[in-house]
């Protein structure tokens, strides 16, 4: 009968909607080329890579201050008198040397803060790499599940249309009234207005994409497994504790805050230097000199006392910084916990959705052929399935987000954790060809920071 085969074709092709996320071939992109492409097209990864470089800078010029700085002076002097015939040219070259020998501490303390601002820097860096890399996996999820449902609703609309031509003959030879038709119609247009609304999802998520990664997205493969996460939520906020960006940065800010203290006091006690010279006239008659200058503060109007008390209103603003951001990386963990038990319950409800969404609808299908059903009753189960399956594949896409939203709360959203494969920016190579403050002459050190520049393609 062409009731039994319009209904084994709407069974048939609903189900498509099923293997909307059916793996896919080989040669399609999967979610580490996403998140690698990520990685490497990120503008805002190098903005950071550029700031972190510039606090290696600083390490460099506070290490120059312990060394002896060097300098010329050059000058010529033209002497006249309008009221007497007397004029006469001074002209003196003079090279000063400048050595600190002793200030209780203060230029060293100036080298520590700029070591641990960089470790701070670096730690932020880390930071921004995990919102890049889950910014990569929220947009491919999101744009497989749009596709998923396109798909799915794309045949709904097609069985629909059976439908509607089955029951347009149906109505001919008068099996069933002109109200079937126009349930079958109207029903019809709302699958048309749902799949235009899916559409229109699909192509956000697809201009989603291609800010996160750098280029549309193509055929994509299914998720792999994920990774492993932890076995319990204290678990979890225990490796956050240990291994968060965000807590270790602050950390560091509460090192650089109570060094700055330290530097502070040091500020308030005597400095001592070495200063030499050696100058020649136009007469070529030198003049050189050496000795020590021992100075230090007695008064200034309070404020070296205002700067210790400076650095220590910003000692105790890091320790609360510090409080405030465990305990937000804790919430951040137990949020994404919670999330991921929702996820899987969600989806272990839909996967009975769909059984029995689908046991309902071939039940109503074998009623109608019998006459105990009407097109609306058929065309409600339809809808019933198709709602369950697309439910489906919705708790799928959040089960997997969430597992990655886990590992970022974590402080494990990370290219070397996930096993990615691809060489990383190394935040050590320019430090390292940095820290000892190497001149622009040529020098071992010199040439090392040229390669290092030249890797990064600044020259």
């Amino acid at each position: 009968m062409l009731t039994n085969r319009i209904a084994a074709g709407l069974l048939s092709a609903t189900l498509f909607g099923a293997s909307a996320l059916a793996p896919l071939a080989a040669s399609a992109e999967t979610l580490a080329d996403a998140m690698v492409g990520a990685y490497k097209h990120s503008g805002l990864l190098e903005q950071n890579r550029a700031t972190l470089r510039a606090a290696d800078e600083d390490v460099a010029q506070a290490v120059a201050t312990l060394r002896p700085v060097i300098s010329y002076l050059a000058s010529t002097t033209y002497n006249f008198s309008l009221s007497a015939s007397v004029d006469n040219t001074d002209s003196n070259l003079a090279i000063t040397l400048e050595q600190l020998l002793f200030d209780f501490g203060g230029a060293k303390l100036g080298v520590e803060i700029a070591k641990e601002t960089v470790l701070a820097t670096r730690e932020g860096l880390i930071g921004v790499e995990m919102n890049v890399l889950f910014a990569a996996v929220d947009a491919y999820l999101s744009v497989r599940n749009d596709s998923a449902q396109v798909n799915l609703r794309q045949s709904n609309m097609r069985l629909i249309e059976r439908e509607l031509r089955a029951a347009r003959d149906r109505f001919e030879v008068g099996e069933v009234t002109r109200t079937d038709v126009s349930f079958a119609e109207s029903r019809l247009a709302s699958a048309r207005a749902g799949l235009a609304a899916a559409q229109g999802d699909l192509a956000r998520s697809r201009e989603a994409y291609r800010q996160a990664v750098g280029r549309y997205p193509d055929t994509l493969s299914p998720p792999p497994t994920p990774p492993k996460t932890a076995n319990s939520l204290e678990a979890a906020r225990e490796v956050a504790r240990r291994t968060h960006p965000d807590i270790r940065r602050a950390m560091r800010q509460v090192t650089v805050a109570e060094l700055g203290i330290a530097r502070a006091e040091a500020a308030m006690k005597p400095t001592l230097q070495l200063r030499g010279s050696v100058g020649v006239n136009e007469d070529f008659d030198n003049a050189s000199s050496v000795g020590l200058r021992l100075s230090g503060p007695i008064y200034q109007g309070g404020r070296l006392s205002s700067a210790m008390r400076q650095a220590q209103a910003r000692r105790d603003a890091s320790r609360a910084s510090l409080h405030n951001t465990r305990f937000l990386v804790e919430q951040t963990v137990g949020n994404s916990w919670a999330s991921l038990a929702v996820a899987q319950a969600s989806l272990a409800a839909s996967d009975e959705q769909v059984r029995a969404a689908t046991v309902a609808f071939r039940g109503v299908q074998e009623e109608a052929t019998l006459g105990a059903r009407t097109t609306l009753d058929v065309l409600n189960a339809e809808q019933e399935l198709l709602d369950a399956r697309a439910s489906r594949i919705t708790a799928e896409t959040n089960r997997i987000t969430a597992i990655y939203g886990l590992l970022a709360s974590m402080g494990l959203l990370t290219v070397d954790h996930l096993g990615l494969g691809i060489v990383t920016y190394d935040p050590a190579a320019y430090y390292n060809a940095v820290r000892d403050a190497p001149t622009r002459f040529v020098s071992p050190q010199g040439e090392k920071l040229d390669r290092v520049l030249k890797s990064l393609g600044k020259k």
